[in-house]
């Protein structure tokens, strides 16, 4: 088993209480297999640029504070370890009612979002303030999943319902109904342009959609129960996925060359050709796949109910080019960035891990309550949270 990673932990609204006459926060240390050193960052006073000056507790000192990131380090018998903390520009906690847990959300670069509670109110909101634009509705019950399509004024939703809605961002208006799961839809994936689109889901499938027509090209049915996540990307030539058994409709645009990974319950990532409909690889995993996404053309990582992440290279998965546990708990949402990704996790953290697997800055502002989906507009990324805010931070803090 994968060893756990060792972690420092500071006050989730340290920017706020540092800021304070004679101002405090605790910061902890979590070591491998050691207990954890417990501290405090204590404000003497404030600078003339409106900063406070600190001095650290029991092993730790401030390297470097800014209006919205602070570089701390622990240094004692223990370990020793820098990390540096990232607060959010801007926290939007009027889009969702109070007490309602925002479970899902997606942004443009042009300026939207959506987001979906545990309230079923589906929303597309401004970025730029959170201001609602638009409500929608007509899923019954739970919705587990919503994004953009490339174009940013369409939206495809997914949930409970077993249906899969796709919508005008500027009218609110469902355009089309996809109906052919059989159980909740958890995530989706927009192939290029859109023509075509996959989904997976609690009925252990995932289904290749013609838009167009609103029909199913083709079921993944061999995954061995529920399919939770799924994700789709060009890969490298050297990798083979396989040949059709049969030609393609001309309903099916831009699958060849891709793979489709997915992420199941029953512990294991599996890649498919999406066009030749091929099993290329299966890996065991620790527990649960919750989340999967590409990092590249050859690379991809994984994250499980019990808190490892797994990244893999395609073209030999059977040796993970990392894998490590966190201590924070499942993990619950994986993004992307540069060579790196951000990672999510079910007891409040959100953290950047790099192309070097090492994980460089924690994201602040969630007080111990599961981080949902974490996402990006180019410049910013988002976090939607059990406690029903959206926080957003600048990519220029990481």
């Amino acid at each position: 088993m994968a060893a756990p990673m060792e972690r420092m932990i500071l006050q989730s609204d340290w920017q706020y209480s540092l800021r304070e006459e004679k101002g405090r926060a605790w910061i902890t240390y979590k070591g491998t297999n050691c207990p954890s050193v417990h501290g405090h960052l204590d404000t003497q006073g404030i600078s003339r640029e409106g900063l406070p000056e600190l001095t650290g507790t029991d092993g730790f000192t401030v390297h470097n504070i800014s209006k919205y990131t602070l570089t701390a380090q622990y240094s004692g018998e223990l370990g020793s370890l820098t990390r540096k903390f990232v607060a959010p520009q801007i926290s939007f906690s009027a889009i969702h009612k109070q007490n309602k847990s925002a479970v899902c959300g997606y942004v443009t670069a042009g300026g939207l979002g959506v987001s979906c509670d545990s309230g079923n109110q589906l929303l597309v909101w401004q970025t730029s303030d959170g201001e609602v634009r638009r409500r929608l509705e007509g899923h019954k019950g739970d919705v587990y999943t919503c994004q953009f399509f490339p174009s940013g004024v369409v939206i495809l939703t997914g949930g409970a319902d077993m249906q899969l809605k796709i919508w005008s961002a500027e009218t609110a208006k469902c355009a089309a109904t996809l109906v052919g799961h059989t159980a909740g839809i958890l995530e989706t994936a927009v192939i290029d342009r859109g023509r075509n689109i996959v989904s997976c889901g609690r009925d252990g499938t995932a289904k290749l959609w013609d838009v167009g027509q609103s029909s199913v090209l083709t079921t993944f049915k061999d995954c061995g129960g529920i399919v939770n996540s799924c994700s789709v990307e060009v890969m490298d030539n050297s990798i083979d996925l396989g040949a059709p058994d049969n030609p393609p409709s001309e309903r099916e645009v831009s699958t060849e060359g891709k793979m489709l990974l997915l992420g199941c319950e029953n512990a294991t990532l599996q890649g498919y050709g999406l066009r030749s409909r091929q099993k290329i690889f299966e890996l065991d995993c620790h527990s649960a796949v919750n989340v999967v996404t590409f990092l590249s053309d050859v690379q991809a990582v994984c994250g499980t109910q019990d808190g490892h992440v797994t990244v893999v290279d395609i073209r030999n998965v059977r040796v993970p080019l990392k894998e490590w546990q966190e201590s924070r708990s499942a993990i619950l949402s994986l993004l992307p960035h540069k060579q790196g990704f951000f990672a999510s996790t079910g007891d409040g953290s959100c953290f950047y891990v790099d192309e070097r697997q090492e994980t460089r800055a924690e994201l602040t502002g969630a007080d111990c309550d599961p981080v949902y989906k974490t996402v990006c507009d180019g410049s910013h990324v988002y976090t939607s949270c059990r406690d029903g805010t959206i926080r957003r931070y600048s990519l220029l803090h990481v």
